[in-house]
């Protein structure tokens, strides 16, 4: 039940994130393109008044061609708000306007969004674009952790963000090394030290500090502190209150880690598994680490690339369908009307455009025009696949090292095999 649950989540996620960026790629002339944001609680009728007024002030518009636009696109979203008493529970937001196609052409486009999470504002807005901040801002995660290495040299701290490793920020030390210069006293060595020592500790206390604390919004996310570094510095640094007391309280746990680098936050996020474990990332993480192992071994069980990907699955073969979040394909079955003369072909989605946008061109066999008989998202037709044969199926983002490398090395599409089948 709990993988199911996961599993619609992130197909939510994505199908979320796939219409954000379609939304994105239309453009408009002027300001013909409107954005209006309804939250729960407000009233329909409200709404629809407003937009009345919004009609007839359009008058003022000189612009004869942005005037008709603007009214169409407010007929149009009338016409939509007829269907609803109330807003949705979550609140709702239209995207309606004349928008750039190919070429010289136009089309009004209308869209109507259900938000993931509460809308938590009211707006109407004309611009060349859509407004779409307040529903990117739902991408974000909303547990953050914060990381930090230290040893006596050098510092670096950032942030676990779902499932992306942000740097923020590092410091270099001025602690001398163990060894002292010729007429230096051994005690007086030691002494200028350790204040130099204290003076690198209290330095980045203060500035992790500061990144951490820079936005209280930002600080209500915040889970948690993960520190890693040798020992014994990361116990000094921790044990000393080196860190702002609402930090400090927060400190989850000590890692053992060899970079203290920009490198050593990823490694510190391997090391902490147990601490963060629930979490996306060490999911994803733990799902390509399987992949990669098998990848590498004679007899491995592991698969990539579209076209193995796909026979395996039509055998049953597949035990875990691993897909990239950042997969922007389509399958078309693109059929001759005239002979029956059909080939299926994976194409990638380019922003702004549609299959209807392709040429085609004409069928081998008898030269009569080509169609698009079927089109599907390449992620729905591969889960598909795989719920015919009970596979599970991991959508992977690329915000991490390992998910990174799932798109560019291995084309986004990857599995895990029940058993070994030469494809």
């Amino acid at each position: 039940m709990t993988e199911n649950v996961e599993m619609d989540s992130a197909r939510l996620r994505y199908e979320f994130k796939k219409m954000l960026e379609r939304l994105q790629s239309k453009q408009g002339s002027g300001t013909e393109l409107i954005s209006l944001y309804i939250p729960p609680d407000k009233q329909i009728y409200d709404v629809t008044a407003q937009l009345r007024d919004e009609f007839g002030q359009c008058a003022n518009i000189k612009s004869k061609q942005t005037r008709t636009n603007v009214q169409s696109a407010i007929s149009s979203i009338l016409s939509r708000l007829k269907y609803f008493k109330t807003p949705p529970e979550n609140g709702m937001a239209i995207f309606c306007g004349t928008v750039n196609t190919v070429g010289d052409r136009t089309d009004l486009a209308c869209e109507i969004v259900h938000p993931p999470e509460p809308l938590n504002l009211y707006m109407y807005r004309c611009s060349s674009s859509f407004e779409l901040e307040p529903l990117l801002d739902m991408l974000e995660e909303k547990a953050v952790y914060g990381l930090l290495v230290i040893d006596r040299r050098e510092a670096y701290w950032g942030f676990l963000r779902g499932n992306r490793i942000e740097p923020v920020g590092g410091a270099t030390s001025m602690v001398p090394g163990k060894q002292r210069k010729g007429g230096q006293s051994s005690a007086r060595f030691q002494r200028l030290r350790l204040i130099a020592i204290n003076e690198f500790y209290k330095k980045v206390g203060d500035r992790s500090s500061e990144a951490f604390l820079a936005e209280n919004e930002f600080f209500e996310r915040f889970k948690g502190l993960l520190i890693g570094g040798p020992s014994p510095t990361k116990e000094e640094f921790e044990e000393g209150g080196y860190l702002h007391h609402e930090v400090q309280k927060r400190v989850l746990g000590l890692f053992d880690v060899a970079y203290t680098n920009e490198s050593g936050l990823s490694e510190l996020v391997d090391n902490a598994q147990d601490a963060l474990k629930g979490m996306e990332v060490i999911q994803e993480k733990q799902v390509m680490d399987r992949f990669l192992k098998e990848l590498v071994k004679d007899d491995g069980v592991a698969a990539y690339g579209e076209e193995s990907v796909r026979r395996n699955l039509e055998m049953g073969a597949v035990d875990t369908l691993i897909l990239s979040e950042s997969l922007r394909q389509t399958r078309l079955k693109i059929a001759c009307g005239n002979c029956g003369y059909s080939k299926e072909e994976t194409i990638r989605n380019e922003p702004g455009k549609t299959a209807k946008d392709l040429d085609l061109g004409i069928c081998p066999k008898c030269s009569s025009p080509l169609f698009i008989e079927e089109e599907t998202d390449i992620i729905d037709e591969l889960t598909g696949l795989a719920d015919q044969s009970a596979t599970n199926v991991e959508i992977i983002s690329d915000e991490f090292e390992e998910g990174s490398m799932l798109f560019s090395a291995f084309g986004g599409i990857a599995a895990i095999l029940r058993y070994r089948t030469g494809y």
